[in-house]
C-alpha cells in the first residue's frame, strides 16, 4: 500500500512534470530569470561590448566583401585549380586600382556636385513649396490651403529640430567625434587583413566549428550554417549588384534627359536602393524638387526616367538576381524595416532583414527540434 509521501510525488508527477504546458511555462519563466539576472550584472558584459564595439565595422564590412568575392574565388579554385591566395592577391589589386581610379576621377566630381546641390537647395525647396501654393491657392482647391500650411510649417519644423539634435549628439563631444573618426580609421585599416583571411580560411570555419559538437549533431549543425550562409551570401550579393545597377540606370536617365547633378543622383540613388522597397523612392525626393525648380516639362522627364527604371529594376533585375532566396513576404520586409528603423536607425534599416531572414532560419530549425521532442505533431 502506498504511503502518503508516495502518493503526494505520484500526483505531483503527473499533474506538473507531465503536462507539457507546465512545463514549457516552467522553461520561460527560468529564460525571463535569467534574462533578469543579466541585466541586473551589465558591468560584467561591458568589456564584451566594448570589444564588439571596436572589431563590429571591420568584421561587418570584411564580411559583405567576402560574400561578395567568395563565388568568384571558390570558382577559380575548384573549376581552375588556381590557387587561393594568388586570386585573393589579385582581387585586392583590381580593387586598389578600382579605389585610386575612384579617387582620383570621381570623388572631385561628386564633391563638387554634391556642395552646389546642398548650396542650392533652400531654393530648390522653397521653389517647390511655392509653386504647391499657388496651385492650392486655386479657387477649387482652396479649402485644401490650411492642410498644406500645417503639414508644411510641421515639416519644417521637424527637419529643423532633427537637424538641430543631430549636430548637437555629433558636435557636442570633442572626444566623441575624435573617438569615432578613430574606430572608422581603425576599422578600414583592419578590413583588409581580416577579408584577406576570411577569403582564404573562411570556407573551413563551419567544419572547424563543428568539431566542438557531438558527432550525431554536426550534420544538423552544418546545414543550419549552410542555410544561414545561403540566405546572406544570396542577398548581400543580390542587393549590391542591384544598387550598382540602379545607380547607372538613374545615371544613364538623368544624364540624358540633361538633369543637372547626375551622378551624384545616381549614385545616392544606388546607395538608397540598399533599402528594400524604399530606397528608389527615397531616391527620387531630390530628383523630383531639382526638377520642379528648373521647369516642368523637366518634372515629367524624371518622372519617365523613374518609371522606366523601376519597370527594368521590378521585372528584370531584381527576379533575375535576387529571385525568391530569402522567402519573406512584402509586408514582412516592410515591417521589419520600420520596427528595426525606429530601434537602430540607419543600421537597423540596413541590417534588419539579413539579421531578421538568419534569426527565421535559426527559429525554423529549433521549432523542427521542438516538433521531434515534443511528439503531439504530425
Amino acid at each position: 500500500m502506498k504511503t502518503q509521501k508516495e502518493t503526494w510525488r505520484t500526483w505531483f508527477t503527473k499533474l506538473i512534470l507531465n503536462n507539457r504546458v507546465v512545463v514549457n511555462l516552467l522553461i520561460v519563466l527560468l529564460c525571463l530569470s535569467i534574462i533578469w539576472v543579466f541585466s541586473k550584472v551589465t558591468w560584467f558584459f561591458q568589456p564584451i561590448s566594448d570589444f564588439a564595439d571596436i572589431v563590429a565595422l571591420p568584421i561587418v564590412l570584411a564580411g559583405v566583401l567576402f560574400y561578395l568575392f567568395n563565388p568568384l574565388v571558390d570558382r577559380l579554385e575548384k573549376k581552375y585549380h588556381v590557387n587561393r591566395v594568388w586570386t585573393i592577391s589579385g582581387l585586392f589589386v583590381v580593387v586598389v586600382l578600382l579605389l585610386a581610379w575612384g579617387i582620383i576621377a570621381l570623388i572631385p566630381v561628386i564633391r563638387n556636385q554634391a556642395s552646389d546641390f546642398l548650396e542650392n537647395w533652400p531654393a530648390y525647396w522653397n521653389h517647390l513649396v511655392d509653386q504647391v501654393e499657388a496651385w492650392l491657392n486655386d479657387p477649387r482647391l482652396g479649402q485644401f490651403q490650411k492642410e498644406f500650411d500645417q503639414i508644411s510649417k510641421s515639416t519644417t519644423n521637424s527637419f529643423s529640430k532633427w537637424a538641430s539634435s543631430f549636430a548637437n549628439q555629433t558636435f557636442s563631444s570633442v572626444s566623441g567625434v575624435i573617438s569615432s573618426i578613430t574606430k572608422i580609421v581603425v576599422g578600414i585599416i583592419t578590413m583588409p587583413f581580416i577579408l584577406f583571411y576570411l577569403l582564404k580560411d573562411g570556407h573551413q570555419l563551419p567544419k572547424y566549428l563543428a568539431h566542438f559538437l557531438p558527432i550525431e549533431k554536426r550534420s544538423g549543425f552544418l546545414n543550419t550554417l549552410g542555410e544561414i550562409n545561403g540566405k546572406l551570401s544570396g542577398y548581400i550579393r543580390g542587393q549590391l549588384i542591384v544598387a550598382f545597377c540602379v545607380a547607372v540606370m538613374f545615371f544613364v536617365g538623368y544624364a540624358i534627359i540633361g538633369l543637372k547633378f547626375a551622378l551624384t543622383l545616381g549614385i545616392t540613388a544606388g546607395v538608397l536602393n540598399l533599402i528594400p522597397y524604399l530606397g528608389s523612392f527615397l531616391a527620387m525626393v531630390p530628383s523630383v524638387v531639382l526638377a520642379a525648380f528648373i521647369s516642368p516639362w523637366m518634372l515629367v522627364k524624371v518622372l519617365i526616367v523613374f518609371a522606366i527604371e523601376q519597370t527594368i529594376e521590378g521585372r528584370l533585375i531584381s527576379p533575375l538576381i535576387l529571385g525568391t532566396n530569402l522567402g519573406i513576404h512584402p509586408v514582412t520586409i516592410l515591417i521589419v524595416l520600420l520596427a528595426s528603423g525606429r530601434m537602430f536607425g540607419v543600421l537597423g534599416v540596413i541590417f534588419g532583414i539579413p539579421v531578421y531572414a538568419v534569426s527565421k532560419v535559426i527559429l525554423t530549425h529549433l521549432f523542427r527540434w521542438y516538433k521531434r521532442q515534443n511528439g503531439g505533431y504530425e
